[in-house]
């Protein structure tokens, strides 16, 4: 049996594709043991340079740069979720006048960088006389124009996905076509295209470490302040290995929330399919 693209491999060649694997395992696992034993031989892992870690006002503080880092990471999950279905819903308009700009404004912020846009709303606006931007505010407005942009692509690609017939169905029992597209059509999409969502959220989360640039006091801000401290031996490496554990933790918990919701959607459909099923 082929595919369209190319054959299905054979026995000789799935032995090969084996031995491949097993190579790459071997060199990656050995770069991450070369890499750690040049850190153990600087020093890296010695008591003095983990010693600060100890003290209760830095764990405290940590834990208060943690804090910062999920609140703007949540401000602008939902920031951009909320802008990327507007937007969605604008690209779908039947109007030009509101789909044009919607298309511009997705192309425009989806091409720009999201630390140019933290840097153009931290240091660009208060130049042009706008006052009240904190950081975290630059990087929260950041962190929306860019990923809500990208969702709208997400999301309008989802609804275009659906049969047409979703769209008819729910016009010809006299929903409006905005009715149609929030009630019938966005539902589906969202369930459709959830893996893909999901990933961007993650994006978001592990963008808001950029804050540390423009001095919002998230993870790697503090992390970097550890670092610096000379007494302690400057602990850098240490400090960005306990700020990535923190990273891969978040991620990982986020993931693991996305696969309940996503578990809990799947489950509600083969209700409401089984109860359909039993009507008809």
């Amino acid at each position: 049996m082929s595919s369209v693209l190319f054959d299905v491999p054979g026995p000789k060649a799935r032995t090969r594709n084996s031995y491949l694997n097993i190579a790459t395992v071997i060199v990656v696992v050995g770069i991450i043991a070369f890499i750690l034993f040049r850190f153990y031989e600087s020093g890296q892992f010695t008591a003095k340079k983990w010693e600060i870690f100890t003290f209760p006002r830095v764990q405290e503080q940590f834990l208060n740069a943690i804090g910062a880092t999920l609140v703007a990471f949540a401000w602008a999950a939902v920031g951009s979720l909320v802008l990327g279905i507007v937007l969605a819903f604008g690209r779908l308009a039947d109007s030009s006048w509101v789909r044009l700009p919607a298309y511009w404004f997705t192309e425009l912020f989806r091409a720009i960088p999201v630390l140019i846009l933290m840097m153009i709303m931290y240091y660009g606006l208060p130049s042009a006389g706008v006052k009240g931007i904190t950081p975290f505010i630059a990087v929260v407005v950041g962190l929306i124009l860019y990923n809500g942009s990208v969702l709208a692509e997400v999301f309008r690609a989802g609804i275009e996905s659906l049969p047409k017939g979703q769209r008819e169905a729910g016009l010809a029992v006299g929903l409006s076509k905005g009715q149609v597209q929030w009630i019938i059509l966005l539902p589906q999409a969202v369930r459709s295209m959830l893996p893909v969502i999901i990933s961007q959220l993650v994006v978001i989360l592990k963008d808001t470490a950029l804050g540390f640039l423009i001095t919002y006091n998230e993870v790697l801000y503090y992390a970097n302040f550890l670092g610096s401290q000379g007494q302690y031996g400057s602990p850098v490496v240490p400090a960005l290995m306990v700020t990535a554990v923190v990273y891969v933790g978040l991620c990982l918990i986020l993931s693991g929330i996305a696969k309940l919701v996503e578990s809990k959607m799947s489950s509600r459909v083969r209700v409401v399919k089984t109860k359909v099923g039993m009507a008809g």
